[in-house]
């Protein structure tokens, strides 16, 4: 016997469509009184007056065909969110968030190669998960796709290939990190050897070009001058050669594309000549950037608060927003943004709707309250091979986890604390790649035993992260 998605249920051209489960949890798309040429593209058989097509790949690329809102779009400037889904399992609960919330757009398709490969999922696969999981919850709006933190060609075309349309374009691993605290001597002989050419320009051309120039802000002129022009130009410049290369790459592929330039997952701040710098010299380029990521003051771990003075933050937030509107207007991105519940309402008002907020690691870490629940003793086991292979998991991901806080027998009872606590939060979030490997089956029968739970859970979780931008 099967059970309908009542919300799933949508009519479209004549036709009506929606998802049922079957007793043992398979899913399967339903279509009635559509055309024999909308058939045509759905792999499936006819059943008592009712076309019934099973959850493939195939059948997810014709029913976005048919139902071209599941397609994904560009948003160009206006608010958006991404929510990165580890599992697979968790948009029908992203978008009852949404749902709930209103305004901001949904990028309910989003991950980067580094944890696609972790997780043992394509870019398709995340495209397709992303779009039965809208389809079941009834989302009938605009929807996105983020191929995010992409660093090399190939994986730009896999993306594009599987109908991602923004390019989250991460040049950070070229960054000279240590131009951002060498003396004027290192730095002027790290910008003697300096080539620049692929980009069309050089450190001499540079501060020609930027030194002297003021940025009209709204709270005051900002002025570069030569110094921080050729730090800019030493620590940034082979990020932005980089950085054109794979956007060439993506305008290459005759796809649909809006890009996001981000540099965040360095460590050190990123300096509002920077800023200016390397978005101007974009600009100059030909690009027109959606979207800028640079790496905010303060810590931005997973999984937890933020950690720093909110301060310093806010000054930091409001000054890039400002660089973003003279210079653009582009949105500003808010990466490893899971968790952050004290900051959201400084970057709304910062960024005042011209911003991208990208969660990832939160859907995932929050859905094993519900194998806490109902499984505790295989959340015990993840966290266990969490800890034994806590120093691969975390390369790649900022963490100030003590494991010596973690218990090392912990009980049963204990289970949906640890997915609380700080410590143990943190391993479990960077544990997925080894957990997914070893327990992937187990912790999917569990959650879609209990998928409304699931759902619920994503629903309250993401609300928190929403309703401050609409407040």
């Amino acid at each position: 016997m099967s059970t309908a998605y009542p919300d799933s249920r949508v009519e479209h051209e004549g036709a009506t469509f929606w998802l049922e489960k079957d007793a043992d949890g398979t899913k399967e798309l339903v279509i009635e009184g559509a055309e024999a040429d909308v058939l045509e593209t759905f792999e499936g058989s006819a059943d008592a007056g009712a076309f019934r097509a099973p959850v493939t790949p195939d059948n997810a690329k014709a029913v976005r065909a048919a139902l071209p809102w599941l397609t994904p779009q560009l948003f160009g400037l206006e608010m958006t969110a991404g929510t990165g889904d580890r599992l697979g399992l968790c948009t029908p609960g992203h978008v009852l968030a949404f749902k709930e919330v209103g305004t901001i757009n949904p990028v309910f398709a989003q991950q980067s190669t580094r944890e696609m490969g972790r997780c043992g999922r394509t870019p398709r696969n995340v495209i397709d998960d992303a779009t039965w999981g809208a389809f079941q919850a009834g989302w009938t709006g605009p929807v996105g796709a983020d191929a995010d933190h992409q660093k090399i060609e190939e994986s730009l075309t896999a993306c594009a290939e599987a109908g991602f349309v923004f390019f989250t374009v991460d040049p950070g691993d070229e960054m000279d990190m240590a131009a951002h605290d060498d003396d004027e001597a290192t730095l002027r002989s790290k910008a003697e050897s300096l080539d620049l050419s692929a980009v069309d320009t050089s450190v001499e051309d540079l501060v020609k070009r930027y030194a002297g120039t003021t940025v009209e802000l709204e709270s005051g002129p900002l002025v570069l001058d030569e110094a921080e022009v050729v730090r800019a130009a030493v620590k940034a410049g082979p990020a932005l050669t980089r950085g054109m290369e794979l956007i060439t790459h993506v305008k290459g592929l005759d796809v649909p594309h809006e890009f996001e330039f981000a540099i965040d997952e360095t460590d050190k701040p990123t300096t509002y000549v920077e800023h200016v710098v390397l978005v101007m010299e974009l600009q100059r380029l030909g690009v027109e950037l959606v979207s800028f990521a640079p790496r905010w003051v303060g810590q931005f771990e997973k999984g937890v608060e933020y950690i720093g003075p909110l301060d310093k933050l806010k000054e930091n937030f409001d000054k890039h927003a400002e660089i973003a509107r003279a210079l653009g207007p582009y949105k500003l991105s808010l990466h490893s943004g899971s968790d952050k519940f004290s900051i959201y309402p400084l970057f709304a008002e910062a960024t005042a709707g011209a911003s991208h907020m990208k969660t990832a690691g939160t859907s995932w870490v929050e859905a094993l309250r519900v194998i806490a629940r109902h499984d505790p003793n295989l959340l015990l086991e993840m966290l266990q091979l969490s800890l034994e292979s806590l120093e691969e998991n975390r390369h790649s991901y900022h963490l100030s986890c003590d494991v010596t806080k973690i218990p090392s027998n912990p009980k049963r009872e204990d289970a949906d604390e640890l997915v609380t606590a700080l410590d143990s939060r943190q391993v479990l979030h960077v544990g997925y790649g080894a957990t997914l490997e070893k327990y992937g089956d187990e912790i999917k029968d569990v959650l879609r035993a209990h998928e409304d739970e699931l759902y619920e859970v994503m629903r309250t979780h993401f609300i928190r992260h929403l309703e401050p931008y609409v407040r």
